[in-house]
């Protein structure tokens, strides 16, 4: 009795102090600012012990990242958040905070947690970054989400950077993305669910959801995801009358062709959680679909959440476990995925038809969604991918001392990097880029590198005192490999970290290398015959005397070593 009056009295004094949030008082038409967001946790972790509210690292506006710890348990430190089969779920807001559902939804959540109106089961930790993009939602207007239904006003998806935080997850450009690192890190979470609006076509249903890729995760993991917590979340969803979907990335695509799993690279939240083995999922609400009614599937999809990972916990944290010891087994990694469209999995769709009318603002046909001729239509899914890429595990790797922002980025991931005490020599496998091409245009501060191939031949390497080695017999094996092996989608390399050694430093001039040109060919029969042969097999070389003096020089020892040589060395 005594334990229902005091949630009653609470409940009371939550409501006379305004603890209706910002989104419950307009109706549903209106977002908390990140002031009043803070604001409002501030006042409940005031009110409750279940709620705990702590500054984790800076951001780009130069406001803290807050952290948010829900549970019945106080959590002392970060050593109490997995005791005792807790699940730990950690939930990221606000990274594009023109979709803020998660938002209003986690303060309803944890507000609805404190007065009882939820149960949060015992063996549930919930870990919530309020607003993670605080530029952008400081940056308020209400037009730049064209394509949305609400809220009245919102923020801007880029950061007070103008970064799009949902691609920095490893370059780190942001302060954000390096107290994120700190914060998940320290969450070590089974479960991170980062919420989003979607772009794109329109349907019928109201949320869809991205899934960490089953086969990047590995065989016990990603099953167990595939086949038992994934389909009880739909199931869960069902019951609660949300048709739920995989996210849907297209617009005017041929549905008789079916879609594609997202394909989660580690720039992005799911794909960066999966390189510690943590079940990661983005929801995606419709974006035309009203702003209280995306909210509202928000909130039941995290009460689905916490049921189920409630329901599930031991099996959750046996395969985590399972999984982990796997990873620190584990020979060889892909660093790139495939689908397999040979295999599929059939879902029930609900669109619209797609016609074509004439467009009052262009005066040409355009295509548009016909809300009056719903369909509900069977499609395939292609939700199974191969390993593509795949590279073998060294016994470690060496970072050179220059190369200290790879270095700190790795540090800031967990990896234990050890400074070697004196020069030495060590024999390793060296790298050179053969070949890479370059975006055209900036993306998120760079120019990324892709479609990167390399050549790798055995070396006497100096290892300087101060140098780091990297051990390969860590947790985080797969981050290390995706993140220093040079053709990795996201790796240090593809995000332009090591630019400096695909410039040459030294050159010559053409007369006076002529004639030690010579000298080299002379005493280097070996270099001449390869000459020789160039010239037999391409006539317009053989006619160009600064090709022929260039390839002399490339192939001499004066060529410049750091030269297209990767500096990160394998030690096998």
């Amino acid at each position: 009795m005594r334990t229902i009056l005091s949630s009653f009295i609470l409940l009371v004094s939550l409501t006379s102090m305004g603890q209706q949030t910002v989104f419950e008082n307009s109706g549903g038409k209106e977002t908390a600012t990140y002031f009043e967001t803070i604001a409002f946790y501030k006042t409940l972790a005031a009110k409750s012990v279940k709620v705990q509210i702590k500054e984790m690292g800076m951001s780009d506006a130069g406001y803290p990242l807050h952290l948010v710890i829900v549970s019945n348990k106080l959590i002392k430190d970060s050593a109490a958040l997995h005791k005792n089969g807790r699940v730990v779920i950690m939930i990221n807001n606000g990274i594009h905070p023109g979709e803020p559902d998660g938002i209003d939804a986690s303060m309803m959540l944890v507000r609805n947690i404190v007065t009882g109106k939820l149960s949060l089961p015992e063996n549930i930790v919930l870990g919530i970054i309020p607003i993670y993009n605080i530029g952008g939602a400081l940056n308020r207007n209400n037009s730049t989400r064209v394509n949305q239904n609400g809220p009245v006003e919102y923020g801007f998806r880029g950061n007070a950077q103008n970064l799009d935080l949902n691609r920095d997850f490893t370059k780190m450009d942001s302060r954000n993305a390096r107290s994120f690192a700190g914060i998940f890190h320290y969450l070590n979470p089974d479960i991170l669910i980062d919420n989003h609006v979607s772009d794109g076509a329109d349907y019928q249903h109201t949320m869809t959801l991205i899934s960490t890729q089953y086969d990047k995760l590995g065989s016990i993991e990603g099953e167990w995801l595939r086949n038992n917590f994934e389909p009880a979340l739909y199931v869960g969803m069902k019951e609660k009358n949300w048709d739920l979907i995989p996210y849907v990335e297209f617009d005017g695509a041929n549905f008789d062709k079916g879609i594609t799993q997202f394909y989660e690279s580690p720039r992005y939240s799911s794909g960066y959680a999966a390189l510690f083995g943590c079940l990661s999922f983005i929801p995606e609400t419709h974006m035309l679909k009203p702003y209280k009614e995306r909210v509202n599937s928000t909130y039941d999809l995290m009460r689905t959440f916490i049921e189920q990972a409630s329901l599930q916990s031991k099996e959750l944290l046996q395969v985590r476990k399972a999984a982990a010891i796997a990873v620190a087994k584990q020979q060889v990694f892909p660093l790139r995925w495939k689908p397999d469209m040979s295999k599929s999995t059939e879902i029930l769709f609900k669109g619209y038809t797609q016609d074509s009318m004439i467009s009052k603002a262009t005066g040409l046909m355009q295509m548009y969604y016909d809300r009056n001729r719903p369909y509900e239509r069977k499609i395939n899914y292609f939700n199974f991918f191969k390993a593509d890429n795949i590279v073998s595990k060294p016994r470690a790797y060496i970072i050179p001392a220059g190369w200290y922002e790879v270095a700190e980025r790795m540090k800031l991931n967990g990896v234990v990097l050890t400074q070697i005490k004196k020069d030495t020599i060590v024999n390793a496998t060296v790298y050179r880029i053969e070949h890479y091409k370059t975006r055209s245009m900036a993306y998120e501060k760079h120019y990324p590198h892709y479609a990167t191939e390399t050549s790798s031949f055995r070396d006497s390497v100096f290892v300087r005192k101060n140098d780091w080695i990297v051990y390969l017999n860590q947790s985080a094996n797969r981050f290390i490999v995706e993140m220093l092996e040079p053709t990795g989608d996201d790796s240090f390399f593809s995000w332009n970290f090591f630019d400096a050694i695909l410039q040459q430093k030294e050159g010559y001039s053409d007369y006076r290398w002529d004639a030690i040109a010579a000298n080299v060919l002379e005493n280097d029969p070996g270099l001449k015959k390869k000459l020789e042969e160039k010239k037999k097999a391409d006539p317009v070389f053989a006619m160009d005397s600064r090709a022929v003096l260039n390839f002399v020089y490339r192939n001499s020892a004066y060529y410049e070593k750091a030269h297209m040589r990767y500096p990160v060395y394998r030690i096998e």
